[in-house]
């Protein structure tokens, strides 16, 4: 690696995702290591593995930062082909778990798939010459519906959201005009209700199963069903408020380690962490997210040309939803759907897409002086 690469690095989102790494692997092993010894395994089991992801992200991130972001047509056209062939595979041979049939060879490919349909898009979207027509929307659409729908088929809802976020805020970055998407947007959201409706008086069929319904809309009233759909949302608003300012205490917390609260080292490991750590603890990985997002968006600002600006955009977005939405629904204002806590919640195939994707943000930033190339 080029050491002027190296010597222009944004050192505070590096030490920032360090730090978030660090609670991450902390709140990992207070989430589990309970569990684990009174089944008698090794209590440090699932924090190993997790710290396995992490090195193998750092070393994905190395490669990454060697190579030009702005990647040729050919090149390009090979990753979009690979990136739908992989999504193909998951649908023929891929293993299911928790409802969505996500994973292939214990690998989940559409956390990648994020990662590289922001590079391929923003390079698209640099290159089209107008996006001023709904006409001009087709070809943006049809790109990134072939994924999108794959992603939909597993049915990975939560992933599928993460992509028309960041899709909607590309091309709106890119120069399409906000009232159009807004219109576009409007007319989904009425379209997704007015297929609950029919559903719901007129028995019309869902692409989603029941318990996946209920599942999205607990949050909204989870006294409804307090043993089933609703459970996950009520001990995650139990812990969260438990904590108080200050927290119980790295540790020492209830719902969490003793089983109350299900998946806490993966989906409601924040809540986890607010009921030891307290509103402080909270507030304290919520500023480094603000950090994190706000140099991002530096990058994306001072990016040397558009596609570099348009894939630093994607990839802030992409954090801003996980963030968000995992934040929200562990505070029960936002719906279950599996979306995990960048940096922060167990998961080998989250951990390594979201170091690549730093990687990514990175480079943008090393490569942004024209000169030094």
């Amino acid at each position: 690696m080029d050491r002027r690469l190296l010597k222009n690095l944004d050192y505070t989102v590096l030490v920032v995702v360090g730090l978030l790494l660090i609670v991450g692997l902390v709140m990992v092993y207070s989430t589990t290591n309970v569990k684990t010894q009174l089944t008698g395994g090794d209590p440090f089991y699932v924090v190993k593995k997790q710290l396995v992801a992490v090195l193998i992200g750092f070393v994905a991130m190395a490669i990454v930062l060697s190579f030009d972001y702005r990647i040729s047509d050919r090149m390009a056209q090979l990753l979009y082909v690979l990136n739908i062939l992989v999504l193909l595979m998951v649908l023929i041979f891929g293993t299911e778990r928790n409802g969505a049939k996500s994973w292939l060879f214990g690998v989940q490919p559409s956390e990648f798939s994020k990662v590289v349909m922001i590079v391929l898009f923003g390079k698209y979207l640099a290159e089209k010459e107008s996006l001023r027509s709904f006409y001009d929307f087709i070809g943006p659409f049809l790109y990134m519906g072939c994924p999108l729908l794959l992603i939909m088929l597993q049915p990975d809802l939560g992933t599928a959201l993460v992509f028309i976020f960041f899709m909607f805020i590309m091309m709106y970055m890119a120069g399409a005009p906000g009232k159009k998407l807004l219109v576009i947007i409007l007319a989904g959201i009425l379209s997704v209700v007015l297929m609950f409706l029919g559903h719901k008086y007129l028995g019309t069929p869902l692409p989603i199963k029941e318990y996946q319904i209920n599942r999205l809309t607990s949050f909204i009233n989870p006294e409804k069903d307090p043993h089933r759909s609703g459970w996950n949302v009520i001990q995650a608003m139990i812990a969260v408020g438990s904590g108080q300012f200050s927290g119980k205490g790295l540790f020492q917390g209830t719902q969490g380690r003793l089983g109350y609260l299900p998946e806490n080292h993966t989906d409601f490991i924040f809540a986890v962490l607010c009921e030891e750590l307290g509103f402080v603890g909270g507030f304290g990985v919520l500023f480094l997210f603000f950090t994190f997002i706000w140099r991002g968006l530096r990058i994306a600002l001072q990016a040397r040309d558009k596609t570099g600006s348009l894939i630093a955009v994607g990839i802030i977005s992409l954090f801003l939803f996980h963030v968000l939405e995992n934040v929200g629904m562990n505070i029960g204002i936002m719906p279950i759907t599996g979306i995990p806590l960048p940096f922060i919640s167990s998961g080998g195939s989250s951990m390594i897409a979201s170091l690549v994707a730093v990687g990514v943000l990175s480079n943008i930033w090393a490569r942004r002086q024209k000169i030094m190339f």
